[in-house]
């Protein structure tokens, strides 16, 4: 056992974060920070009467030391911690939702810089975020702490997640080829197992664990960091290319001519095949994704709901509404048809596989088929934090006055005849985002011209 002891302790305020706490090794974070973050977790599970919890690291260099000061915070407690291993964030999430604990906490820098690291929080099945993150750092603050000695058991969950994502292999064709990058993250282990039990032929790039991820960043909505992954899928003439994302809570897809399927694209594929079995099904998509997911959602007879951006909104908001699936922008993709409801970027490339071998449709037909529409790449600008969500307020009100078609669900989403434009305000850093889409490429000027000219009225410059 270590050093610690149960003590107030003040976080670094720039970690205490919207959907978790997040910050740099050995500048604002720290292993007594994890052993103070599980001395208040596990006091908040004790009050909400829970009596277990699980704890999972990625691959990250300093996840070990950080889970262990963080199992023995919640130990001190008097809740007991159950040990899952090295994996995916999905991974921990599961042992959440199937085995006898209380919740559980993911170390995870997920994809973020070698140097970060960070905690992902689930307490009774449910996200934890926003309000009762900073009650935690508040009770940390305090050191209002339950005492105890709860024990701290081993249990690997790599088999039996493992095990899981097989149950929903459906398709048996031996000439799917499938190239699969794991970019050094903590997917590695898992999907080297995972595609040796697979029908077909499949191929892993960067497959070891490797925290200080040396061959290119794990983030698979960046197009850089998927030029290795298409370059290998052209080479060997695969069907698909599957990407992840540090902790592989999101997914990346390449279609065979090397093309990129985008978060928005890939929600439609699994929403209109959710379809055929749940008619009338209601789907939840954030703000960021195009017009084309909400209606083609519509006209397939689903029903399409916007919501905000943040995978804790739209966990709360899939319960909610009883949504059989759901998704963001960033390819986070939740799955409660046939499944628990959080997102998980393995099992969401197997229902992938499933429906380009069940429905003969390549990704790129798939793709084609789409409704054209022309997109500014996601545009984020840093702004001071007392200002950022105080221009958008400012923005809405003069559209408003205007009589726009606004929907401010989250920051403001203005729809004209030319398309959609979009300005919110990030919940985790001094940003401002904005993105626009339109029918062609003389509409997306204009809108992009409206965006500007409402952030000059703020005083704010829409950079090139």
């Amino acid at each position: 056992m270590s050093d610690f002891a149960q003590k107030a302790h003040q976080l670094h305020p720039t970690i205490v974060r919207e959907y978790d706490i997040r910050g740099i090794v050995g500048e604002t974070l720290s292993e007594s920070d994890a052993y103070a973050i599980g001395c208040a977790y596990g006091t908040m599970m004790r009050r909400a009467g829970g009596l277990k919890a699980a704890v999972g690291f990625d691959g990250r260099l300093t996840s070990p030391a950080l889970a262990q000061a963080l199992s023995e915070g919640i130990a001190s407690t008097g809740v007991d911690v159950v040990q899952v291993g090295r994996g995916p964030t999905p991974m921990l999430y599961f042992a959440a939702y199937t085995l006898d604990v209380d919740g559980g906490i993911m170390v995870t820098g997920s994809h973020n810089p070698p140097t970060h690291n960070g905690f992902k929080i689930v307490l009774q099945k449910k996200a934890f975020f926003g309000e009762r993150i900073r009650e935690l750092a508040a009770l940390a603050a305090a050191g209002d702490f339950e005492q105890g000695r709860g024990q701290i058991s081993s249990h690997p969950m790599e088999d039996t997640y493992l095990g899981r994502m097989l149950e929903e292999v459906r398709f048996s064709d031996p000439d799917m080829k499938v190239v699969w990058d794991a970019g050094n993250g903590a997917t590695g282990d898992v999907l080297s197992r995972l595609v040796r039990e697979l029908p077909g032929q499949h191929e892993t790039l960067f497959a070891e664990v490797d925290g200080s991820f040396p061959n290119h960043h794990p983030d698979p909505t960046v197009a850089k960091n998927l030029v290795d992954l298409q370059k290998r899928l052209a080479e060997v003439g695969a069907q698909v290319g599957v990407a992840f994302d540090g902790d592989g809570d999101r997914i990346g897809l390449i279609d065979e001519e090397g093309e990129i399927l985008w978060g928005d694209q890939i929600m439609l594929l699994l929403a209109l095949d959710i379809l055929k079995e749940r008619p009338g099904a209601t789907f939840i998509a954030d703000v960021k994704a195009s017009q084309v997911l909400f209606d083609e959602i519509e006209r397939a007879g689903g029903k399409a709901v916007m919501w905000k951006t943040g995978h804790s909104h739209i966990k709360n908001k899939m319960v909610e509404l009883q949504a059989p699936f759901a998704g963001e922008m960033s390819a986070h993709l939740f799955f409660a048809d046939r499944y628990y409801g959080y997102d998980d970027a393995l099992y969401a490339a197997i229902r992938v596989l499933n429906i380009v071998a069940q429905t003969g449709q390549s990704l790129a037909d798939f793709r084609k088929s789409l409704p054209r529409a022309v997109n500014t790449p996601e545009m984020r600008f840093d702004i001071s934090e007392d200002r950022k969500f105080a221009v958008v307020d400012e923005v809405a009100a003069r559209l408003k006055d205007e009589g726009a078609n606004v929907c401010d669900v989250d920051g403001v989403r203005v729809s004209t005849e030319d398309g959609w434009w979009l300005l919110r305000a990030s919940n985790t850093q001094a940003v401002l985002v904005a993105r626009c889409e339109a029918k062609d490429t003389a509409g997306l000027e204009r809108l992009r011209s409206i965006l500007a000219s409402q952030l000059e009225k703020s005083g704010v410059q829409l950079p090139e």
